[in-house]
């Protein structure tokens, strides 16, 4: 059975998170996927740790899988022309330097297209590759907070990052939507075309109605804690035990917790009848809610809610998250095959195909590790090989 995107070669140039992401999403679903390091130092998320898994970063291999690495020396003029020869026969094209460095380097996306005019070119980016900000770095701390996200997480005066790299992540998938349309759009012109995919543009999307709602009232949505703007009670809660959550996102499954709970009065409450009414008086529902919901545990709770259809549910840590039943029977972490790491697991593929699945064909690749493999394919034999590695070219 072929993958969607088998036959498929992309060439990446991309490091730290998001545009390997977008790497490892075309890898899965069966792209050919060639990772270009830097010698001697590799991609930046090889560095980063703890924690670490065999002297491994667990940041890079979670992002690395189906692809081969070789390095190259891209400052270099047979560096650059590596890159071109690998385009040449390229469908797609990944890469996140700062803004202009690709053209400095003469593998940018006007200089490839003439080499190969069918080449889909995914530049990832903090702020985008126009605007008055098109120079700056970006990193995903950074645009968490510039985007806004921040300005609403956490409790009122102390903004939070959210703990995974959500900015990173976003870019890196809708990089690959963007790719996957391009790839269709080839399909009926016949020509490549440049995708920008950035950091700012991901994270702004992500803010959904809180961006139209400002546009609506010329108000910013302020941080909520554990509760949501718009919708009471939809929050944390504190159990006897731990921490849960309860999301009674509209009327009738506000009826069905309080008749689950036994809290049939506070359905006679004028100011708690409609969903509307909730959010003008939390400030009188969820201190009720919150001394309520503390004489039960969270077993208890949920029981009751789950009998009654009413959304609700524990809050989990990583490691309760990956080893809960439901996230086992939807195979949500991947065993992978590894040189140096036994049973290495990483997150799948998250979108389950019927007839086509997702596969993993490759562990993430040490460094280098497949360079010679590929250059051979290009015609360099071992002698010019080992020349270039002592002219430090690979």
């Amino acid at each position: 059975m072929s993958l969607p995107l088998e036959g498929i070669k992309v060439l990446e140039l991309a490091r730290t998170l998001a545009g390997p992401v977008s790497g490892q999403m075309l890898g899965d679903l069966g792209a050919e996927v060639i990772k270009v390091e830097q010698p001697g130092r590799g991609d930046e998320a090889r560095h980063f740790s703890p924690p670490e898994w065999e002297g491994e970063s667990c940041y890079y291999l979670s992002s690395n899988r189906n692809k081969r690495s070789i390095t190259v020396n891209l400052k270099t003029e047979q560096g650059k022309e590596i890159i071109h020869d690998l385009a040449k026969d390229s469908d797609v094209l990944i890469e996140n330097f700062r803004t202009g460095a690709t053209e400095k380097l003469g593998i940018d996306y006007e200089t490839l297209k003439k080499i190969n005019p069918r080449i889909i070119y995914l530049s990832v980016s903090g702020f985008g590759r126009t605007g008055p900000e098109k120079d700056r770095p970006g990193y995903d701390i950074l645009m968490q907070g510039y985007a806004g996200l921040m300005s609403t997480t956490g409790e009122p005066g102390t903004p939070y990052k959210a703990g995974p790299s959500v900015a990173d992540l976003t870019t890196g998938i809708l990089g690959a939507l963007g790719v996957l349309a391009a790839l269709l759009a080839r399909g009926k012109t016949g020509e490549g075309q440049f995708v920008d995919s950035s950091l700012l543009d991901g994270q702004i999307m992500t803010l959904n109605h809180l961006a139209t709602g400002f546009f609506a009232t010329g108000q910013s949505a302020k941080p909520m804690g554990q509760g949501h703007n718009s919708i009471v009670p939809y929050q944390v809660f504190k159990a006897s035990d731990k921490n849960i959550i309860l999301a009674a996102a509209n009327d009738s499954l506000w009826e069905k917790a309080c008749k689950a709970m036994g809290w049939e009065d506070l359905l006679q409450v004028e100011e708690y009848k409609t969903n509307q009414l909730r959010v003008a008086n939390r400030d009188q529902l969820i201190p009720i809610l919150s001394e309520r919901f503390a004489q039960f545990t969270s077993d208890e709770i949920g029981a009751k809610m789950d009998e009654a259809g009413v959304p609700c549910g524990p809050v989990n840590s990583v490691g309760e998250a990956v080893t809960s039943p439901q996230a086992v029977a939807r195979e949500t972490m991947v065993s992978v095959d590894h040189p140096k790491i036994k049973d290495l697991k990483t997150p799948a593929f998250p979108v389950k195909l019927s007839d086509t699945p997702a596969s993993v064909r490759h562990h993430p690749p040490l460094l280098g590790e497949h360079t010679e493999e590929v250059l051979s394919s290009l015609g360099f034999n071992s002698e010019k090989i080992s020349r270039m590695r002592e002219d430090g070219v690979l």
